[in-house]
């Protein structure tokens, strides 16, 4: 019998395990059994993130058809496409897709009843779909492969590279022949700069919240009516802002075309603020009007190539992002012109044939276009877009408040409004780079400086601003909670001090020349950073300290960048062990957002290729080939 230990047991886990289901009837004989232990102190399929046990406020930023575990004819894989339903095509016909089990909890089996495919599901209908999801893929498994699934943390990992692993658990301990390390989103420890401001808070009595998981926090010690500056405003913020108000009993209702917010008196007095100073942009909540781009055009395959084979290092704004930027255009443009053309001055066939010819940043293509697109509002701006307070200053908070709310009114109606499905075009080009992305970070082409500053810097924070908003209701809720006088905004490029004379945060920002807020609260509002070195994961920080696993380093003549992921070979995910001169390790693997693949996230949208996907059946195809070949071969020590 062969032994496979995935540790965690999240959506990533169940990915694979669902391609080595696929994958087994061709790559391991049935002669040859295979036991399979998931170990996971969360609920198998949901795991951490999604698991049951949050609050019911908490939703997805996807709308349930967008969302699947599934490969599809997309799936460019060399394992059994083996389709299945999105979410909403799973909630709309539950009842018939086995094995079938009604939610536990009544609550999640109304939501699930009423999703309408547009919808933005609670994230504990996720974990719902996802636990189905797992429990299908185990029922599906041949009957040599056996699973088991132990709700429990691993502490450490030994072995030799020839040899079995010892994977040692809080309550027993494991022998395997492969190791699959599947953890998902981790914590680090506060780095120097917040346990400064930890240490700040521990002497003066006050609340400091480090980089957190917003549902995972105890925001219990921010009294009623207590002022609090939040650093950060996007994904995490939204969270906190809706534990911080509905999950303290206030209300939002419908007043006329307004919606209002009905305060408990439990809600303290949120200042937020961040280097942009406006909220991530909304998710848009309709689909293309027109057809869809033949995508990629101008970051496909062969471009990809010819970048790969150019004789210098790369730097991602010179030679990469012009690239990007023109396929995101494309897909814009593609659709204004194709769903809106009466407001488009040019035939797509012509504006196509010039719009190929020419670079994203040549003033003949701004004349193009601007020819092309009579309107200014419809025309796209990536400078634009990314910094919507960029040179403005205000004399009063208050000016500042009314700029921001008509910013975010404006943001929330462009999102629902399919006069502007531009945007989607736009949206779906941007997800339709990762097809390429990967193979360029994993090149080892890119120089530190650009892999530091702007492909983890500025496109990571663009990416996440412009593609992984929240819904437009939860910013029509954050106008409602402004008029309200519970939110209030600090503006761009904020800076919090702590202010040693009196004890206390203090939050200033150059829209606002000369305000300043105090609070003796302070929260980091976004997702920790990960670092091997400080992780909070037991076993990645053993494994770090004995020298077994390797953060990523770039260094050239542009200086040096450590990116806190875990170093793996892409595309099966096998670590690089320091102990072996930094190789591949025969029988250990990590997948997911804390190694070096960057780009993979755990489900996709449907008909995308999704990396992840292609990731998953990679690792899967080499597991099985090496259990397969280790099982005619005598293992020592067996």
């Amino acid at each position: 019998m062969s032994t496979l230990v995935i540790v965690g047991a999240g959506p990533r886990a169940t990915g694979l395990l669902e391609r080595i289901v696929a994958n087994a009837p061709e790559l391991l004989p049935v002669d040859r059994r295979l036991h399979i232990h998931l170990v996971d102190p969360h609920p198998p399929g949901a795991g951490r993130i999604w698991r049951h046990a949050q609050s019911s406020l908490l939703r997805m930023n996807s709308m349930a058809e967008d969302v699947t575990m599934f490969t599809d004819p997309s799936s460019t894989i060399e394992g059994p496409v083996r389709p299945g339903p999105s979410l909403a095509e799973w909630a709309q016909q539950i009842g018939e897709f086995e094995p079938y089990e009604p939610p536990a909890d009544p609550g999640v089996a109304a939501e699930l009843a009423a999703l309408a495919p547009t919808d933005f599901p609670t994230r504990r209908a996720q974990g719902a779909y996802l636990d189905w999801v797992f429990r299908r893929t185990v029922a599906d498994r041949p009957e040599h492969i056996t699973v088991t699934v132990h709700r429990a943390s691993v502490v450490s990992l030994a072995g030799p590279t020839d040899g079995p692993q010892e994977v040692r658990l809080t309550n027993t301990t494991l022998l395997a022949d492969q190791v699959v390390l599947t953890l998902g989103h981790l914590a680090s420890a506060p780095d120097s700069r917040h346990q400064a401001m930890a240490d700040f808070a521990a002497r003066h009595g006050l609340f400091h919240l480090p980089p957190a998981f917003s549902s995972d926090v105890d925001l219990s010690g921010l009294a009623p009516g207590e002022p609090v500056i939040v650093r950060g405003f996007g994904l995490a913020f939204i969270d906190l802002m809706v534990l911080l108000t509905e999950g303290r009993g206030g209300r939002f209702e419908q007043d006329g075309a307004e919606l209002v917010y009905r305060p408990s008196g439990q809600e303290p007095v949120i200042h937020v603020g961040s280097r942009r100073g406006v909220p991530y942009r909304s998710k848009t909540a309709y689909r293309l009007q027109g057809p869809p781009a033949p995508l990629p055009r101008y970051f496909g395959t062969s471009v990809v190539d010819e970048l790969l084979d150019r004789p210098h290092r790369l730097e991602f704004r010179r030679d990469i992002w012009p690239l990007m930027a023109k396929e995101i255009g494309f897909g814009y443009y593609h659709e204004l012109f194709h769903a809106h053309p009466e407001r488009t001055a040019l035939p797509w066939a012509d504006f196509l044939a010039a719009y190929d010819r020419l670079d994203w940043y040549s003033s003949a293509l701004a004349q193009l276009i601007g020819s092309a697109v009579p309107e200014p509002a419809d025309r796209l701006d990536f400078e634009a877009l990314d910094r919507p307070l960029a040179h403005l200053e205000f004399d009063t908070a208050e000016q500042l408040q009314k700029q921001l709310r008509d910013h975010i009114a404006d943001d929330a109606d462009r999102r629902s409004d399919p006069a502007h499905s531009a945007d989607l075009g736009a949206f779906l080009a941007l997800l339709s780079l990762f097809g390429q992305l990967p193979r360029v970070v994993s090149s080892g082409r890119l120089t530190a400086r650009s892999l530091a500053e702007e492909l983890d810097g500025w496109w990571s924070g663009f990416f996440n601003f412009l593609a992984s908003g929240p819904p437009a209701f939860r910013l029509r809720q954050l106008l409602a909670l402004s008029e309200a006088g519970v939110v209030r905004f600090l503006g761009a490029n904020i800076r919090v001090s702590a202010d040693e004379a009196t004890g206390s945060f203090l939050a200033t920002s150059p829209t606002v020349p000369g305000r300043a807020v105090r609070a003796d609260a302070l929260i980091e509002g976004y997702l920790p950073k990960h670092t091997p070195a400080r992780t909070d994961d037991p076993l990645l920080r053993e494994l770090h300290r004995v020298g077994e696993i390797a953060e990523e380093v770039v260094a050239d003549d542009t200086g040096a960048h450590r990116s806190g992921l875990v170093a793996v070979s892409p595309p099966d995910g096998r670590i690089l062990d320091p102990t072996l001169g930094g190789a591949p390790h025969p029988r250990r693997r990590a997948l997911g957002p804390h190694t070096n693949g960057r780009a993979y996230a755990a489900f996709a949208r449907p008909g995308t290729d999704a990396p992840a996907f292609r990731q998953n059946d990679a690792a899967a195809r080499a597991i099985l080939r090496s259990l397969a070949e280790e099982a005619c071969l005598p293992v020592p020590g067996r």
